[in-house]
């Protein structure tokens, strides 16, 4: 399949911020900004944000819309990064032109709630995309997080084995090896635009999954809504990342959500790995989506064999 691979940003560039999902506090706005600067990069705005949102959306569908419009047609900005995810962003799915964001196609980060625009540009614009740390995390995060996500931005590193921190290592869940275009990001997101036009394509694919506040009953609940829907059998292999603040309040001593992705996921066979730091933790890797990954559970090795920018 052809994919359009976007321009790495270089130091000086300018990275346009978006709020396609939920509002940040104009103070956490301010914070972010100056992070973003002080990474090296000039920052630019589609909308003003005079004042703090009391909604749990970031604006209007129409304003969101025309947001991440202008930030792709701008000839100025070079990649546009996301403030937070939060809720919201898959409204805007039917309502963004894909033809003119292929047309324009540039740098697009973030993760969580943000995961509906990343199938959907992977799949209506063809369009690679980073599942890494947004703007709001990027604040005060660890050296790991912060080098891994520039690193990838500016094509300083493609080809590369992915290297959890050394105190939190890549586990087996399924031994062997496979390897597949990289699909996937947040598993509530994923599973909520099963049985609509962009429900995710796994087929021959490594799918990442990961989320955050979701029991172990409710994690059950969609993969088994993902097995249902075909898209643990099509898939080549899988990657879970963290799942943060997932244990279960009712029944403690229960199965943990590590006990339900052996029981539901490994009757498939699959190669899969888990405890890949990308998610909702401190620690951050920035997954290029969209490259040819190789992941070799049995080593606990993930290799990407494909640069996302050009």
């Amino acid at each position: 399949m052809k994919k359009i691979k976007t321009h790495a940003l270089q130091p000086g560039g300018t990275l346009g911020l978006a709020m396609p999902s939920s509002p940040v506090s104009m103070e956490t706005l301010d914070r972010a900004t100056a992070t973003v600067e002080e990474l090296g990069f000039s920052v630019r705005f589609a909308r003003n944000f005079e004042k703090d949102n009391p909604n749990f959306l970031a604006g209007s569908i129409s304003s969101r819309v025309e947001e991440l419009h202008t930030l792709f047609v701008d000839p100025e900005v070079d990649g546009i990064l996301c403030l937070r995810g939060g809720y919201g962003s898959a409204a805007l799915l039917p309502y963004l032109d894909y033809s003119l964001i292929a047309k324009h196609a540039k740098l697009l980060i973030g993760y969580s709630d943000i995961t509906a625009l990343h199938l959907a540009f992977q799949q209506k614009a063809k369009m690679m995309t980073f599942h890494g740390p947004m703007a709001t995390k990027l604040i005060d995060a660890p050296a790991f997080t912060v080098d891994h996500f520039m690193q990838n931005i500016t094509g300083a590193r493609w080809s590369q084995r992915l290297q959890n921190p050394v105190h939190e290592p890549i586990k087996t869940l399924n031994y062997g090896v496979a390897g597949g275009m990289l699909t996937g990001g947040n598993l509530s997101v994923i599973a909520g635009l099963i049985g609509t036009p962009f429900e995710i394509e796994t087929s021959g694919k490594i799918l990442f999954l990961e989320d955050v506040g979701e029991e172990p009953y409710k994690v059950d609940r969609v993969l088994t809504q993902l097995a249902l829907a075909g898209k643990l059998q099509d898939a080549a292999g899988f990657m879970l990342g963290t799942c943060k603040h997932c244990a279960s309040k009712d029944y403690p001593k229960g199965d943990h959500v590590l006990a339900v992705c052996e029981r539901i996921l490994a009757p498939y066979g699959k190669p899969s790995v888990y405890n890949v730091q990308a998610g909702h933790g401190p620690y951050q890797l920035t997954l290029p989506l969209g490259a040819y990954v190789h992941v070799n559970a049995t080593h606990q090795q993930i290799d990407v064999l494909e640069s996302a920018v050009i």
